[in-house]
């Protein structure tokens, strides 16, 4: 799925936060201490931290992983789902920015990978702070445009929509209150990503590697490929077998590249 309007990220207003509201944006499913590096892993639209459990069994101990818990799901369902992609970015960037305390790779799947890709955006431009590598999941590339208009259909439509992308979890939508729970959060999603408009400024200066699924209906090779437009640094554009979950998969093969050390592969370009 695709996300809300959004300016420049030096001109975009700060956000301040407390403690309490870094906490509740984040899941720390194995605290590691130890580790030398943290990834931060952004859901997809109705999406939550929960995803990648798994991810974070799997990496060993010299990286700790994070997952954003946005508004509106799970132990947050009483806060309103935020509607603005600009507004999630700027609250996620203020709110993770204390756990900004040593090296950091994003990984973003679907909505994810643009909410990930504005939050760095974010901190580069007002702290400084430049990631070791964004991994850019299912998603084209913020610089290219579809016109999207699935928040605006009924929840017969919605869920459709959810089905024909066989996302994980499918079944628990035949229960009528977990509908009931579950359809506020994915519609305020898709209304963020479906009326995101990107707005050019600087590249970024980390790595970026675009990963989609050869059968993905939502973005093409070329338009994950265009994600090279948006770093100075290296890109790498990896096509998997698979549709818009191809990630559920080809896990093992992700979270063996997550695992290694951020390092600058040979760019294609």
């Amino acid at each position: 799925p695709d996300g809300a309007s959004g300016s420049l990220p030096g001109r975009l207003g700060r956000v301040t936060t407390s403690p309490d509201d870094a906490e509740a944006w984040v899941h720390r499913f194995h605290p590691r201490p130890e580790a030398t590096r943290r990834l931060l892993c952004f859901p997809y639209a109705g999406g939550s931290a929960s995803f990648f459990y798994p991810t974070s069994t799997a990496l060993p101990p010299s990286v700790e992983v994070l997952a954003v818990q946005y508004p509106g799901r799970q132990e947050r369902r009483d806060e309103p789902a935020l509607r603005d992609l600009g507004e999630l970015a700027d609250r996620a960037a203020a709110a993770l920015l204390p756990w900004a305390d040593r090296p950091f790779t994003f990984f973003g799947h679907s909505m994810g990978a643009v909410v990930a890709y504005e939050v760095a955006r974010r901190w580069e431009e007002r702290h400084g702070i430049v990631l070791g590598h964004l991994y850019a999941s299912g998603r084209r590339s913020p610089s290219r445009h579809r016109l999207e208009t699935v928040h605006l259909r009924d929840d017969a439509g919605l869920l459709a929509e959810l089905t024909s992308l066989g996302g994980p979890g499918l079944e628990l939508l035949a229960d009528p209150e977990v509908r009931a729970m579950i359809l506020p959060a994915v519609r305020g999603d898709y209304t963020a990503i479906e009326t995101y408009r990107h707005t050019a400024g600087a590249p970024l200066r980390c790595p970026l590697t675009a990963l989609i699924g050869d059968r993905d209906p939502r973005v093409s090779v070329d338009e994950a490929r265009a994600w090279g437009e948006l770093t100075g640094g290296p890109f790498a554009l990896r096509v998997f077998p698979g549709g818009h979950f191809y990630l559920v998969d080809a896990q093992r093969e992700i979270n063996a590249m997550l695992a290694r050390e951020p390092a600058a592969a040979d760019d294609p370009r």
